[in-house]
């Protein structure tokens, strides 16, 4: 069962070495003023997050490709994975992207395509116009949500149900519709996404122990269940930021990261909610110029352009909204174009406020029940 972890701190903030890191390749780190941004400002932020958010696990914040501040809720750690519920689905649309510069498949193939043994008798037209697009962008057509089974086979279940819609024209957020990247990706490849992206993806950004929840056909479920850590979402989003190079090499094509990260479909129209602005190829739009990745209960890959800037983070909270405001209203105005003057003081206070926090006994965790096992 995919399962939320329990709540942490430890906090390591500018002077934390490489030998504390989950990654052999971390990212480097620097002062907060060195990079533009108020210490101040930062912890602004985490006071009133503590205060209005229950229950931050973990935070951290990257300007100009460097670590600035970076903080674990005891009982958490930079190097125990947390289950990322949601923001999985980031990862395995990028394995789809990849695949399709592989030459592997074309987006605007159709679904059945893949599954001629697995389709119904007579599958309906809208059905057969069912495109990979239309998985990534959550449109496949359906009213709600496919229900998976541990009892049923997955792919045969998605394809049966039924598509009132024309596919690409009405927003469902639909895990299963990931899933169904999944499954493609390993007809075309022969991989699971998690093997298929561990060479071209995770070696490469220095993430090491990835899992990923298997349906009960052997499949990386695709929109849950993958397990990183704080730093590996960051260098996710970092990846995100740089469209998809990473030390002088082209991981992702830029122009898949420029179209996945794009409104592609309309979900909404409330200009003060965060998923009202647009939804791309399994990753949401965000107000002030900024996309993101996210999952249940507050797990989130925040790419802000603007500001060059990322932001990971991971929790256990049931208003994620309000977790998104307060990122909106304390960081935003944190990040100046300049570096700004030395400010040891407003350091140490940072520093000495990260080092007092801890998961509030009385909380309770959060969980989510889907199908599938490690």
């Amino acid at each position: 069962m995919c399962r939320t972890l329990s709540v942490s701190l430890i906090l390591l903030l500018l002077s934390a070495g490489p030998q504390t890191l989950a990654s052999q390749k971390p990212l480097p780190r620097r002062s907060p003023e060195a990079q533009g941004v108020s210490s101040s400002a930062i912890r602004e932020f985490i006071e009133t997050a503590n205060a209005r958010i229950d229950t931050l696990h973990s935070f951290m914040l990257v300007r100009h490709g460097a670590v600035v501040a970076e903080g674990w809720w005891k009982p958490e750690s930079p190097d125990k994975p947390h289950v990322l519920h949601s923001l999985s689905k980031s990862f395995c649309s990028t394995a789809v992207g990849l695949a399709v510069a592989d030459g592997k498949l074309s987006i605007d193939d159709p679904v059945l395509k893949f599954f001629p043994d697995d389709a119904p008798e007579m599958p309906s037209d809208k059905l057969k116009q069912m495109r990979v697009r239309d998985l990534l962008t959550m449109s496949t057509g359906h009213e709600t949500e496919p229900k998976f089974t541990v009892d049923t086979p997955w792919v045969k279940t998605f394809l049966a149900h039924p598509v009132p819609h024309k596919p690409g024209a009405h927003f469902q957020y639909n895990s299963p519709a990931t899933y169904m990247q999944s499954a493609i990706v390993q007809k075309v490849t022969g991989q699971t996404v998690l093997d298929y992206l561990q060479p071209r993806l995770f070696e490469p950004l220095g993430i090491e122990n990835a899992t990923w929840m298997t349906s009960p056909q052997g499949l990386s479920t695709g929109g849950w269940g993958l397990m990183v850590c704080t730093e590996d979402i960051a260098k996710f989003g970092q990846l995100y930021l740089q469209k998809g190079k990473w030390n002088e090499q082209q991981l992702i094509p830029a122009t898949w990261v420029e179209e996945a990260t794009s409104k592609q479909v309309s979900n909404g129209s409330d200009p003060a909610r965060d998923w009202d602005q647009g939804y791309g190829f399994q990753f949401w739009r965000c107000r002030h110029g900024a996309y993101r990745g996210d999952g249940a209960f507050g797990q989130f890959c925040i790419v802000l352009p603007e500001q060059d800037a990322v932001i990971a983070i991971t929790a256990d909270t049931k208003d994620m909204q309000a977790e998104l405001n307060v990122v909106w209203d304390k960081l935003l105005s944190a990040f100046h174009k300049d570096a700004l003057p030395a400010n040891p003081d407003e350091e140490a206070k940072l520093k000495s406020l990260l080092s007092q926090l801890a998961v509030p006994e009385n909380h309770v965790p959060n969980t989510i029940k889907l199908p599938g096992n490690r």
